[in-house]
This record gives C-alpha cells, sequence and structure tokens, in this order.
C-alpha cells in the first residue's frame, strides 16, 4: 500500500484539510499537546512557518495517489543535524482514512526519509501513556520503549505520563531487511 502514498511539502491550499485536523477535539485527547481554539487566518501564518522555516522540523503532507487527495500530515520536529537525531512529531489522519492503513504506511514513507534521505542515526518519540494506538504503532515500526516519564504533559486540568520510544538507525534497517525477506519467501 506504500505505493499508494506519497509525501510531499504543505501548499495554502491545504488549510482546508489541516485546519479541520487541527481543530479536532477527539485527536486533541491523544495527543500531547494542549487545546487552542484555531482559525483558518491562524493556520495560514502556521502552513507559512512549516513551509519557509523547515530546518530544524518537517512537516509533510501524506496524499493518496490516483486522486491526488491530501488525508492529512507528518512530522519531525527538534532535528539536530550534529547528533543526527530528531524526534518523531506526529502523524494524523483525516477522519475518513483512519484505520485502513494509511498512517502506517505514511509512517515507514516518511521513516525510510529521516534515515536514508536526512541522514539521521535516531528518532525519538514520546507518546502519552494513555495513548493506546500510538502506543501499538510505535512498536509495530519497530521502536523500543526506553521508559516512562511522569508528569510528563500538563493538559485537561491534569499531569499524564508518557513513554518516551527510540529507534536507531541500524534496527530500522535490520526490519526492513526481514520485511524485504518475507515479502520474496
Amino acid at each position: 500500500m506504500k505505493d499508494n502514498l506519497y509525501l510531499r511539502a504543505f501548499e495554502y491550499s491545504d488549510l482546508s484539510l489541516l485546519n479541520e485536523i487541527r481543530n479536532d477535539d477527539i485527536l486533541f485527547q491523544t495527543t500531547g499537546g494542549n487545546k487552542y481554539y484555531i482559525s483558518s487566518e491562524y493556520d495560514k501564518k502556521w502552513i507559512e512557518d512549516k513551509i519557509f522555516n523547515n530546518y530544524k522540523q518537517l512537516y509533510l503532507v501524506i496524499c493518496c495517489r490516483g486522486i491526488d487527495e491530501p488525508i492529512g500530515y507528518i512530522c519531525a520536529t527538534n532535528i539536530d543535524y550534529l547528533n543526527r537525531k530528531a524526534e518523531w512529531g506526529g502523524l494524523v489522519i483525516s477522519k475518513e482514512f483512519i484505520s485502513k492503513g494509511f498512517g502506517t504506511d505514511a509512517g515507514y514513507l516518511f521513516l525510510d526519509h529521516l534515515f536514508g534521505e536526512l541522514g539521521l542515526n535516531m528518532v525519538y518519540a514520546y507518546v502519552k501513556e494513555d495513548n493506546k494506538a500510538s502506543y501499538r504503532l510505535s512498536e509495530k515500526y519497530g521502536f523500543k520503549k526506553d521508559g516512562l516519564i511522569r508528569d510528563f504533559v500538563y493538559k485537561q486540568n491534569k499531569f499524564h505520563n508518557a513513554y518516551v520510544f527510540t529507534m536507531l538507525k541500524s534496527e530500522y534497517e535490520k526490519l526492513q531487511l526481514h520485511e524485504e525477506e518475507a515479502s520474496i519467501r
């Protein structure tokens, strides 16, 4: 299914989809971020920032081939080129495309880009303790759970714990090799 998707840079024409996603209350429940009411005017500036200030962050739109329709976005933040690491900033898919494998495949495309094209050695992620979907997805990609950070996020009037997950380039390459061998058999 990875062949059915591609990643591309943000465009101003993505405003409607991105504003809808960023204002979704259900998606907000699972993220580590706090709730903001985001106007389309604010998101215009946000998109502009992603287009022109992308050295330490990488935000890409996830699109379906054939229909050339954007279905979500994926990002890495805190990119550290000296130490060759970045924080997995998130993966967000619009409601009608959730649970159809698109998010999983987009993540693999993104990891290919981070480790292959950007030459990173490590990708790390923080996952709220109660975010079962992100926890399962992190393990599915091959991230290792390194520990629990207590009271990491203050959200909805209380503190939440978060797991820290990491993946090294060598671990990702080994997983990719096993998948290639399995598909040949």
